[in-house]
């Protein structure tokens, strides 16, 4: 699963990084409590011209949704059901995307059942590339949203001790083959990241509230 990430990336770095060209309405970075149903930072692939960063609604709106809140909120995609479901399979074939994240958070319950938050990074300090898709939703005298999820799959060996699912993370090379620059096979890409391509560490519960805001979010305790 992925129900929250940070951001710290500047956005002229991210776009470099990406080879994309920014949007003008980009979300406001560093950020260090991204929630469902606010603006996240995505890939997508350019029309004849260079990849394009801009900014989505984090919770794909499948397109018979006549509000944006007519159904469950669909922040996740399983990799495992991705094709067959109607509110993704579209989506999975033709629209996809890279959500730009510096780490995301997890959750352990103790004894008692408090949940305890976890960051989640990578070991060589590089930004993560979600796997995503994406669509454009709009109904009768509504205004367009633009609206993504991240595909998630099986968690690798050591993240299962905190959670048995986790975000799909594109490496560099697999970028273009994501992103429909490179033929098919994409399919190929959704599967638990490499055992010792994260680490982890717990965090104060501050970031348990989706209106908590600054850095000390990701500092060890």
């Amino acid at each position: 699963m992925c129900g929250r990430m940070a951001v710290t990336l500047p956005h002229d770095a991210m776009a470099q990084l990406f080879a994309a060209a920014p949007a003008n309405d980009l979300p406001d970075v560093p950020n260090y409590n991204v929630c469902p149903t606010t603006q996240v930072h995505i890939v997508t692939a350019g029309t004849g011209g260079p990849r394009r960063l801009g900014a989505m609604r984090w919770g794909f709106i499948p397109k018979w949704y006549k509000k944006p809140g007519d159904g469950p909120l669909l922040i996740n995609a399983r990799a495992e059901t991705i094709a067959d479901k109607p509110a993704f399979g579209a989506a999975a074939r033709e629209r996809r995307g890279l959500v730009v994240a510096s780490g995301f958070y997890e959750w352990t319950k103790d004894a008692e059942g408090g949940r305890d938050p976890w960051y989640i990074t990578r070991r060589d300090g590089a930004p993560l590339a979600f796997a995503a898709i994406w669509q454009d939703w709009r109904a009768d005298a509504e205004e367009g949203i633009r609206t993504c999820a991240v595909v998630t799959c099986a968690a690798n060996d050591p993240m299962r001790a905190i959670h048995h699912r986790m975000p799909v993370i594109v490496e560099k090379e697999n970028w273009p083959l994501w992103l429909g620059e490179a033929g098919k096979g994409a399919a190929s890409l959704m599967v638990p990241a490499a055992n010792d391509l994260l680490t982890w560490h717990r965090v104060d519960r501050a970031v348990n509230s989706n209106r908590a805001e600054g850095p000390e979010l990701i500092e060890e305790i």
